[in-house]
């Protein structure tokens, strides 16, 4: 009797199993079938780059669908090569889905975002991803050695271009500690590391093929000031591209050659700091209530 209500229970669980996963198969094929609303163009264009700005919005607004309110509404600026430019904000203020639109994750509802001069819908989506990438607020690494996740960001890297990056990130002090260096094993999601040291490993997965763009999405919150300062330096001087740092900590924007100051997804301010500290009420209250703190 004991063998045959064994048996009837393993048959009971396959049951289950095979219900579980016919429906989970069922989802899979869904996503699998799902033809990806923003393509390529069949015949890209040639990149403009004569006196054009690296990054332009021009009247753009977004909504995430038609029956949706705006996200953004009426942003109007530009960002030349080789600088680095600060978004701050409320939260809910439309930061992170203006950068979105950069590398068109999104395409705008009105207006054009350029890129080199050139409308990143008639850009080849790979091409122009390649070019741009993006650290989000939350750092995901992936189950493998830390050579392996760095080459998520660019396949071919050698040894040498995972430690620069390493270095340029300021993952050394920690890297280099480690018995086993780049094969150290990464636990999923990185659990092995502080939220720190993972916000540095995807920067540095980032960097290690360096992009003309570097979008960095609140993804410096986890660092002490210092850490943060030589990090910012370092993108600075060795990255030889343009850094866009979303960030709440002024702390964090005020050597940015320019600022914009976002509210209900509108751009209510924009300068260098010691300009937004002048003619910006809204922005000296930030300050002032950081300071406060």
């Amino acid at each position: 009797m004991n063998q045959m209500l064994l048996a009837l229970i393993v048959v009971s669980n396959l049951i289950v199993v095979f219900t579980r996963a016919y429906a989970s198969g069922q989802r899979v094929n869904e996503v699998l079938d799902t033809d990806p609303s923003l393509t390529s163009p069949q015949n890209s264009k040639n990149v403009n780059q004569i006196n054009q700005p690296l990054i332009e919005f021009n009247q753009v607004d977004f909504r995430y669908s038609k029956d949706a309110g705006l996200s953004l509404t009426d942003i109007n600026f530009s960002v030349a090569d080789n600088t680095v430019m600060g978004i701050t904000g409320g939260t809910g203020s439309g930061k992170t889905t203006l950068t979105q639109l950069i590398p068109r994750f999104y395409d705008a509802s009105a207006g054009n975002v350029n890129f080199l001069g050139l409308n990143v819908k008639e850009w080849d989506l790979k091409e122009l991803r390649n070019q741009i990438k993006m650290v989000p607020q939350i750092a995901v690494l992936f189950h493998g050695t830390i050579r392996q996740n760095l080459q998520w960001g660019k396949a071919d890297a050698t040894d040498d271009e995972c430690w620069e990056a390493l270095k340029i990130a300021q993952c050394l002090d920690f890297v280099q500690k480690l018995p086993n260096k780049l094969d150290t094993l990464i636990m999923e999601n990185g659990k092995n590391f502080s939220g720190g040291q993972r916000q540095r490993l995807t920067i540095a997965r980032a960097i290690v093929n360096k992009p003309k763009v570097l979008i960095l999405d609140d993804s410096l919150s986890a660092l002490d000031y210092q850490t943060d300062l030589d990090l910012r330096e370092a993108l600075k001087n060795n990255l030889n591209g343009t850094v866009i740092i979303i960030s709440q900590r002024i702390r964090s924007l005020q050597q940015a050659n320019q600022i914009l100051l976002m509210d209900s997804g509108r751009i209510v301010a924009s300068g260098t700091h010691d300009e937004l500290m002048k003619h910006s009420t809204a922005y000296q209250e930030l300050v002032t209530s950081q300071e406060e703190v």
